[in-house]
């Protein structure tokens, strides 16, 4: 019942906001640059047949059989993803138009006061963005869909025992298994994480969109993996809509363990350091007995001993630094996927790419290895992230 609130309350905004800037659209782009009657009512049909195609896309990706919504929702995905960048440019010249009027208001002249010039102006914005948003998402499409980089990330963990240097995490996260990704890109994934040869492979979180009987094939092959210490798994928010409980039951039925606020002690060469995992952030409110609770996956672990937590969000790192946590791995921001989408994400997250360090933690957020709606990314880059550990007993040696 929560998830179905949480759900329509999603939906109902959503519409709401689609139709807003649909309408911002339909204004700028048409009435505003004067178009012909008979032009006007095209840009109009097309851009309420987008519009209403959007809340549609968000329904059927999870009524149509899997195969069929892979095929017929993709031109929305596209689309949202280049409505993004339109309104974001169309938002961008609304400056310039408000330094026009007043320049024209301190020098005295007509400017935008001239019926002629303020349509000429309107034009070049329409036509100005239209081309841009048009070559980015071009070119944001090809980056999505383009070959996985493998980003290498040293981090010297504190407390970490020299037997353990080099010790290896491939970390994956937001592969958003469903309607853009599918089981062949998965497969792939899984082939390129065992050429890496890694100790331990995690998943934090976002790894399917989708239920365990609509994705329970395209997910076999992670089985496949084969890291020498085992895969772990945290949820993320997306599990929550795609069924969590049903999910951490079936992927340790694929070998996967479920770090629930829990930890494991990892142990190479009579050395030993803490695993711990937490649910997602927003569990409580999206499953009965689901709660991010980093407390309890800490309490009572040797302090002596090396710890890496694992979190969908990075805002877990802020109870990890309480309790002393060497290392927290996270995704959830998709590195902002595209730009300057990652300005808006600041305003959630503590820590939105990369490396930090924060209260004597380190923390990496992913940039994600999939992505999630439109299938673009642009100012961010697609990533299998391989993390080397490294004893700071032995740079001090």
């Amino acid at each position: 019942m929560i998830r179905l609130l949480y759900g329509l309350f999603f939906l109902v905004f959503m519409t709401s906001l689609v139709v807003g800037v649909h309408y911002y659209m339909y204004r700028r782009l048409a009435v505003d640059t004067q178009l012909s009657s008979r032009l006007r009512a095209t840009v109009r049909l097309a851009l309420i047949v987008l519009a209403a195609g959007l809340p549609l896309t968000m329904l059927l990706q999870r009524a149509l059989p899997m195969t069929w919504a892979r095929v017929l929702l993709q031109p929305w995905f596209v689309w949202m993803g280049m409505m993004f960048l339109l309104v974001w440019l169309l938002l961008a010249s609304e400056g310039a138009r408000l330094i026009l009027w007043g320049s024209s208001k301190l020098l005295g002249t007509q400017g935008l006061a001239d019926p002629g010039r303020r349509r000429l102006f309107a034009r070049a914005v329409a036509g100005g963005a239209l081309a841009l948003a048009s070559g980015s998402a071009a070119y944001a499409l090809r980056q999505a869909l383009g070959r996985l980089e493998v980003k290498r990330v040293e981090v010297p963990l504190p407390r970490l025992q020299r037997a353990l240097d080099g010790f290896t995490i491939v970390q994956l996260t937001d592969l958003h298994i469903g309607v853009n990704r599918s089981g062949v890109f998965l497969k792939e994934v899984v082939e390129r994480v065992n050429s890496l040869s890694p100790d331990i492979v995690a998943i934090t979180g976002d790894l399917v969109d989708g239920t365990v009987g609509q994705l329970e094939s395209d997910l076999a092959c992670l089985a496949e993996l084969k890291p020498r210490h085992g895969t772990y798994f945290v949820t993320g928010n997306h599990e929550y809509y795609s069924g969590a409980p049903e999910w951490v039951a079936h992927l340790g039925k694929l070998g996967v363990r479920v770090l629930r606020n829990e930890r494991v002690a990892i142990s190479r060469d009579g050395a030993t350091f803490d695993l711990a995992g937490v649910d997602d952030y927003n569990a409580r409110r999206m499953a009965p007995g689901h709660v991010h609770d980093p407390d309890r996956a800490l309490a009572g672990r040797d302090p002596r001993r090396a710890a890496v937590l694992l979190a969908h969000q990075p805002r877990s790192v802020h109870a990890a630094a309480r309790h002393g946590v060497g290392l927290v791995l996270a995704g959830h921001t998709h590195g902002g996927q595209i730009w300057p989408m990652e300005l808006l994400v600041h305003l959630q997250q503590p820590y939105v790419r990369g490396l930090a360090r924060h209260k004597g933690t380190w923390i990496y957020v992913s940039s994600g290895t999939g992505f999630w709606g439109p299938p673009l990314r642009l100012g961010s880059t697609a990533e299998i992230t391989r993390v080397v550990l490294r004893s700071e007993e032995k740079a001090k040696a």
